[in-house]
């Protein structure tokens, strides 16, 4: 083969290796699945160190962190539930709307967002 034909080759796959990770990342990014969960540890870690926290201060923010943590869970259920109620609502208001036959394929859709939801929020 010649120069050229190599030349093109590597440009191609220099090419499809960054649309390709462009695009997972844009993927993972706009639907949350790069958003790590809260890791207490590294946070007082970081805090630590970048505000100089004295050793006394150190378990004062874990035992902060550890109740701040518990309302963040109920107050994450409340809206979950408050969020859910509404969206019930919504279907139910939906339906009033619809034909038997769209109501079917509607309760399809229904099923299948409600199963994506379910796989992006685990």
């Amino acid at each position: 083969m010649s120069r050229r034909a190599y030349l093109y080759f590597a440009s191609t796959f220099l090419l499809g290796v960054v649309v390709g990770g462009a695009s997972v990342y844009y993927y993972a990014w706009s639907t949350g699945l790069w958003r790590r969960p809260f890791n207490r540890q590294s946070f007082v870690q970081r805090v630590k160190s970048e505000l100089n926290l004295s050793d006394p201060q150190v378990p004062q923010l874990e035992k902060i962190l550890e109740g701040s943590t518990s309302r963040f869970a109920a107050a994450q259920q409340q809206a979950d539930a408050q969020l859910n109620a509404i969206r019930q609502e919504t279907r139910n208001q939906i339906r009033q709307i619809l034909t038997p036959e769209q109501s079917q394929k509607f309760d399809e859709l229904v099923r299948r967002w409600d199963e994506r939801r379910r796989h992006f929020i685990r």
